[in-house]
């Protein structure tokens, strides 16, 4: 990502004291990391906190078999780590395209925020705010509804956060492999590449390459029960 992205912006520092958000941005720094870079990694030890400018990251876990299983698909306006308190991490985090983050020291964020409480309210915030998805996310993959509802239910939401208008309808701005899909899912590659083909048969989702096209997101969303 050549472009600057001014951190100055970033959603965490608009009600902050003066004072507050200046020491914010003179204690951190504006880094880049390219398409396929492993951030964070289980039980790896990181001091910094990395909120997200741009690009698009696919936080993970890994199954007893080994199997990638996808939690969240974020970008600009979220935080990679899991954790503000602990610099050992729970979760993988790989950049999805070429990303750039404000990077900050764990221990002078946390200073900061007994500095000024709109700081630690913004920041539970956002927790909690990441908690209630990643419970919606568990919901749906305990088999509680079928797969095609479920993939549905998750392309409807990349299109809603990563969409792009086209004449074929909202198009995901990423590139997704069936493979990715599978990891996305939760399911074996073959059988997640049938629930694609039912999608599109039934005119949900339109394919193309590694492309993936919504033509009415209002239907999709009654399809999924939104």
């Amino acid at each position: 990502m050549e472009n600057h992205i001014d951190a100055a912006q970033l959603w965490l520092l608009q009600n902050l004291k003066p004072d507050i958000r200046s020491c914010f941005l003179q204690l951190g720094q504006t880094i880049s990391y390219p398409k396929g870079h492993l951030i964070l990694r289980v039980r790896e030890r990181r001091p910094d906190i990395l909120f997200i400018l741009g690009g698009k990251i696919q936080i993970y876990t890994l199954t007893k078999c080994g199997k990638k299983k996808i939690l969240f698909i974020l970008g600009k306006d979220n935080i990679a780590n899991d954790s503000f308190l602990y610099d050992s991490n729970a979760v993988y985090c790989e950049t999805l395209e070429t990303c750039q983050f404000f990077q900050i020291r764990r221990e002078a964020l946390l200073s900061l925020m007994e500095k000024d409480f709109q700081l630690t309210k913004a920041l539970f915030a956002y927790q909690e705010w990441k908690l209630s998805r990643l419970e919606h996310q568990l919901k749906n993959t305990v088999g509680s509804i079928y797969l095609e509802r479920r993939l549905a239910a998750k392309l409807w939401k990349l299109a809603r956060d990563f969409g792009r208008p086209t004449e074929k309808g909202v198009r995901i701005d990423m590139d997704l492999s069936v493979t990715f899909l599978a990891d996305l899912l939760g399911a074996p590659r073959e059988t997640t590449s049938r629930v694609c083909k039912k999608l599109a048969d039934q005119g949900l989702i339109y394919m193309e390459k590694k492309k993936i096209y919504i033509p009415d997101m209002e239907r999709m969303a009654q399809f999924h029960g939104k």
